[in-house]
């Protein structure tokens, strides 16, 4: 499993150093404003576009949000934010599953199996835990299409997780366009996340059977003859 880490924190930092470039050649990566302008139909298209190509660019995902709630209101913007959203979760899984046969190649079959349990197990729960958080929402995504999770399910846990800080950014946009309004509201949907993943866990975990007590035997094991 350790090769197979390593891969997700390789994509990881592949993200981080296109960020860095941005940022070194000037790239506004922390206001959407100068991509987006002031509104009207070519602004809702440049910020689904923006939220889309996030998977490969550094996109200022929580500014085009909140921009979107500024530009269009509460339910107009969120629905922008979301459409843009699930694109990035989709082109992501998409770029996952057609790199599989290339992670093969890096790991292990065993280490791939592994993994590919892991996924199947906690990959849903994992890309809605992960949405709002720029990087490592992606390198889920990618990881979650290299493994055998179902598109159908990657999607709905895609919406679900993106729906949540979608509508509290519009919120906080269309109230009150400020840094410490997105501010907050990034914290908010992260912690929102790791609520989802908590109790995501606990639910796995009332699920499974508990182990038979020490000293007795299992009653599903075989029978004596």
């Amino acid at each position: 499993m350790k090769r197979y880490w390593l891969f997700c924190a390789g994509v990881a930092a592949v993200f981080l150093a296109v960020f860095g470039v941005a940022v070194l050649l000037g790239v506004p990566v922390d206001d959407a404003r100068p991509w987006m302008g002031d509104g009207g139909a070519a602004a809702a298209l440049a910020g689904v576009a923006l939220l889309t190509a996030d998977v490969v660019l550094p996109v200022p995902s929580s500014g085009v949000m909140l921009l979107n709630g500024v530009l269009f209101g509460v339910w107009v913007g969120a629905g922008l934010s979301v459409a843009g959203s699930m694109g990035c979760a989709a082109v992501s899984f998409w770029m996952g599953r057609a790199g599989s046969p290339w992670v093969r190649r890096l790991v292990t079959p065993a280490q791939h199996d592994h993994a590919a349990r892991l996924l199947e197990r906690w990959g849903a729960l994992a890309i809605v835990a992960t949405r709002p958080v720029p990087v490592l929402a992606e390198t889920v995504a990618i990881m979650a299409g290299a493994s055998r999770l179902r598109w159908s399910t990657a999607m709905l846990a895609a919406f679900a997780g993106t729906l949540p800080p979608a509508l509290a950014y519009a919120v906080a946009g269309s109230a009150a366009a400020s840094l410490r309004a997105g501010t907050l509201v990034f914290a908010g949907v992260v912690l929102l996340g790791a609520g989802f993943w908590w109790a995501g866990r606990r639910r796995s975990a009332g699920l499974e059977p508990a182990p038979p007590p020490v000293g007795r035997p299992d009653p599903a094991g075989p029978a004596r003859r």
